[in-house]
């Protein structure tokens, strides 16, 4: 009998930040690789709810819920109604992040401490609530958003920076204790991609995306749907043996020191 190694079917899937842009790409994939999708959103009920429309007009079973990732009293009784209401927790995506872009010398501590706490701390507070259930059941998925930043240093993102820096070693140290419970915990690493954020920047002629396309050797900026192989891949039997590693979904980037040239 062959196995589809990518199917999804019967898994529940927490989306951090899934309702709109990346995360939403990420979540619409594994939807259709057949997952159960729950996302989640901070502040506003109604992106929960228009997310969740979407969604289904999809054709994608999708639950919604409103919490805060550094809130760990909030995250614990969010994941308990999500395990009562809609199934245990199979996959977890720590999308939800933020950012400031501020140089160092003028960065308020109290900015620089709000990235951390988001990017960095809410990863650690929703997986950690997670894997609990995860162990007792003999397994499950974790995939968190690093970024280019991860490896390397960019004007006035220093905070950003520092966070995703640190959430790449602490994949790497979920790996190491959570392996022994069949839990396979990875990140993956997203480059430059065209949502509505970067809509202004991607217009010819601006300087940032001549930048962009003249040091990406794909040659072109990333589509969110880009993300779904990786994010499906992870969450999936496929990677039953992966643990521990940053997938970069950038185009080659970090492979290289610039753009070859056509000659």
């Amino acid at each position: 009998m062959s196995i589809n190694l990518f199917d999804l079917t019967g898994k529940t899937a927490l989306i951090t930040g899934g309702v709109h842009g990346l995360g939403m790409a990420m979540a619409k994939g594994l939807g259709h690789a057949g997952a159960k999708i729950v996302v989640n959103d901070h502040s506003s009920q109604e992106a929960v709810d228009n997310a969740i429309a979407e969604y289904k007009a999809e054709g994608i079973e999708a639950y919604g819920y409103l919490f805060d990732v550094t809130d760990e009293a909030a995250v614990i009784a969010t994941i308990n109604k999500i395990e009562a209401e809609v199934g245990p927790i199979d996959i977890l995506i720590n999308n939800a992040g933020i950012i400031k872009r501020t140089p160092i010398i003028e960065m308020e501590v109290a900015d620089f401490e709000a990235v951390i706490k988001v990017d960095l701390t809410g990863p650690f507070i929703v997986s950690k609530n997670v894997a609990k259930g995860m162990i007792e059941r003999g397994g499950g998925k974790i995939i968190n958003m690093c970024s280019m930043m991860s490896e390397l240093g960019r004007d006035s993102v220093s905070a950003y920076a520092s966070a995703k820096g640190g959430l790449k070693m602490l994949t790497k140290n979920m790996a190491t204790e959570w392996a022994k419970f069949n839990i396979q915990t990875n990140g993956i690493g997203p480059g430059y991609f065209a949502t509505s954020q970067t809509a202004p920047i991607r217009v010819n002629g601006h300087p940032f995306n001549e930048f962009i396309m003249g040091r990406t050797p794909a040659g072109r900026w990333g589509d969110p749907d880009d993300l779904q192989g990786a994010a499906i891949f992870l969450s999936s039997k496929a990677s039953d043996f992966v643990n521990g590693h940053i997938v970069y979904v950038d185009g080659g980037i970090l492979a290289t020191i610039g753009k070859p040239s056509n000659e």
